[in-house]
């Protein structure tokens, strides 16, 4: 069964693409049909692609990897910024800066420093300061967070990106390529799709479109870690049965013994206990 239904891509104007003098003719196989002068992406593909995404995006959580969700474009940043915090993953919603995965160490201290300006305003440092210099700090820190909030508790480089409209992301889908770091996004009628690893033809304009798509997408990563967290709650009953099990023969063995202790003296044992007393008076009585 897909993981969304034909109704829902109509209605939220999944087929609709971009013009038919703005189009990229490897997007060719996607396409349906062309009418006003519009292109119509084939959504029995896209229906192909996502189901495919999904469970690649959510195989890829399972795993514990972390997906960087990646939209600037007006249309996506608000969707991509609320489903990446839904799922937990980090996202860049406002601006792309360039070395963001390539000079990802230069980046981190930035972050550093982002964080440490919190860290002041929280213990009322800046109240020490001169008011200009207490707006100066203040403005530095909105900007940084603007820009770098989404990624603040990356502290590595992502295992993979999701991306809205590639077209537009160009820098970040060029760095993701050089690094060996694998794509997936939505592609419109105008984008490359053999520059993306898992391309999913949809309207990237469309805010319905990418609300949809990028929601599938946090719940593939949502449905990825609950899997994960299932096996290890059932290896942790298993190892905890194993251990139970292990020790149950000990336990036999213990309640025998205890047992034994309780059991009434033979004729013979209370002989033996006889004699052994005796020897022990005859002993006694000569020290």
């Amino acid at each position: 069964m897909s993981v969304v239904s034909m109704k829902q891509l109509l209605e939220a104007g999944v087929h609709f693409g971009h013009q038919t003098r703005r189009w990229n003719p490897k997007m060719k196989k996607f396409i349906f049909d062309e009418r006003n002068g519009i292109y119509i992406i084939d959504l029995q593909k896209t229906m192909h692609q996502l189901d495919m995404v999904y469970e690649e995006i959510k195989t890829r959580a399972q795993r514990g990897e972390t997906i960087l969700f990646v939209g600037t474009k007006k249309q996506a940043k608000e969707a991509i910024a609320e489903e990446a915090e839904r799922c937990g993953m980090p996202h860049i919603s406002h601006r792309w800066l360039g070395g963001m995965l390539t000079n990802f160490s230069t980046i981190q201290k930035r972050v550093a420093y982002l964080k440490e300006l919190q860290k002041q305003e929280a213990a009322g440092e800046f109240e020490l300061r001169t008011k200009k210099e207490a707006l100066n700090l203040r403005r530095k820190m909105e900007k940084l967070d603007r820009v770098l909030g989404g990624i603040m508790h990356m502290g590595k480089l992502p295992d993979a990106i999701f991306v809205i409209d590639p077209k537009k992301e160009y820098i970040a889908v060029e760095e993701s390529r050089k690094l060996g770091i694998p794509i997936a996004g939505i592609v419109d009628t105008n984008c490359d799709p053999d520059l993306i690893d898992y391309p999913i033809p949809a309207n990237d304009d469309a805010i319905k479109a990418v609300r949809l798509i990028s929601g599938l997408m946090a719940d593939a990563i949502i449905a990825g870690r609950n899997l994960a967290k299932d096996a290890e709650q059932a290896m942790m009953a298993q190892a905890a049965a194993d251990a139970g099990h292990d020790a149950q023969p000990e336990a036999v063995a213990s309640e025998a013994a205890e047992a034994d202790e309780h059991q009434p003296a033979t004729p013979e044992q209370l002989e033996q206990l006889v004699r052994e007393q005796s020897v022990d008076a005859a002993v006694a009585s000569q020290i």
